[in-house]
């Protein structure tokens, strides 16, 4: 068995590793030796999208796993629409917040994007009728955060799966997941025989402006809300999304992360996916292996760096959102440059992949949670969910 296959069957049983009674868990509660951690919890994000990478497999065990942990999050729900952060398997409380009490926007769109998915691919008509209400009230509590109406949500600072990084307002990564999400509740609602053309009218429309006001060209600054003269004749022909867009001003940094996920969800046509291909090549994205996240990455400084990039010494430059690699991106990547049709591109992809999630801090095949930029030594906790799930997701559709 070569190290490509090998990683395939331990990625599922890192996965049994991450089984618990009310759904995934972010990483192995046996592995996580801090007393301090929530790591044995239900995180709204990281168990949407394990169940969602892992729909292909024929394996009635971890899709009811994947099952449970939106059954769990969803059963959280506040009046209003508001799902939990996480929900911690010790003790069954939800958490809405996070260090320095920073929410979480992302994740339910993440719920809404696995729930439609796992419909889907399992006929579970029965899910659907008794979490439709809640699913419905999910969109909603979404869509209060467009609170000027102009079609994207707005994002307090942190405020997604960025936790202490200053991205805020107008965030490329959940505009792309706002897009699929509307998308996505829009066959929800078709399967439950619902007029469903509201949502689909607004799925293209944020598509249509993530195009234009992220991709700012000469062309597209007419047809802006804001006026981005200025952002044009600072960034001359852009070759990707920017990562940010506020009344006051742009972040220029590739979020490549987010521009992975635009094209693999369809916001970005074949020919701009090839832009941020040819981009993403020259900076060596996948060097030492699949892939940063942020490029470049932000030093002391710069005007976006911030002093609490020092909590926990996490967001130092090429460490963990400030240009870190993580392997459940690379999964994300071997995946983008298949629709590209880039077959060989994507296998050295693979077998890269492959060999980070082979690394380990204390053992052989911890799938890690994120490795250094530059180094490529990994780093965070073992064992995660997410990490293993992507991997799956990248080889199964490889093997297609």
């Amino acid at each position: 068995m070569n190290l490509v296959d090998e990683a395939y069957d331990k990625a599922k049983e890192i996965l049994r590793m991450n089984i618990t009674p009310l759904g995934f868990s972010a990483c192995s509660p046996r592995f996580d030796e801090d007393p301090y951690s929530n790591y044995n919890s239900i995180w709204t994000r990281d168990s949407s999208m394990t169940l969602l990478w892992i729909l292909s497999l024929d394996d009635a065990e971890l899709i009811e796993c994947g099952r449970k942990s939106l059954e769990t999050l969803l059963d959280c729900q506040l009046p209003g629409g508001h799902l939990p952060g996480y929900v911690s398997v010790e003790d069954k409380k939800p958490h809405f917040r996070g260090i320095g009490n920073i929410s979480s926007v992302d994740g339910p769109m993440w719920v809404v994007m696995a729930a439609n998915a796992y419909i889907k691919a399992r006929g579970d008509t029965e899910f659907l009728r008794k979490y439709y209400t809640k699913l419905s009230r999910v969109m909603k509590w979404l869509h209060s955060h467009d609170a000027n109406n102009c079609g994207l949500l707005e994002i307090p600072e942190a405020g997604d799966w960025t936790d202490l990084f200053p991205r805020s307002y107008n965030v490329l990564y959940d505009e792309v997941l706002w897009y699929r999400a509307n998308a996505d509740f829009a066959e929800i609602r078709e399967r439950d025989n619902k007029p469903a053309q509201k949502y689909v009218k607004r799925s293209e429309q944020i598509r249509q402006a993530i195009n234009n006001q992220f991709w700012p060209t000469t062309e597209t600054v007419r047809d802006s809300m804001e006026s981005f003269a200025d952002t044009q004749f600072s960034l001359g022909r852009v070759r990707y999304l920017i990562s940010q867009i506020t009344p006051f001003g742009f972040n220029w940094r590739c979020d490549i992360y987010a521009n992975i996920i635009a094209y693999l969800y369809d916001v970005l046509d074949a020919k701009r996916g090839e832009s941020i291909w040819y981009f993403l090549r020259q900076i060596n994205v996948d060097q030492p292996y699949p892939v940063k996240i942020l490029y470049p990455a932000i030093s002391p400084g710069a005007s976006d760096w911030r002093e609490y990039f020092l909590v926990n010494l996490l967001n130092l430059p090429h460490h963990y959102h400030n240009g870190g690699i993580w392997p459940f991106v690379g999964g994300l990547w071997v995946r983008f440059l298949l629709k590209l049709g880039k077959r060989q591109n994507a296998a050295e992809a693979l077998e890269k992949l492959a060999t980070l999630c082979h690394q380990g801090i204390k053992y052989e095949w911890e799938f890690n949670e994120w490795a250094h930029g530059q180094t490529g030594k990994v780093m965070g906790k073992p064992y995660q969910a997410w990490s293993a799930a992507s991997y799956i997701a990248a080889y199964t559709e490889f093997q297609q």
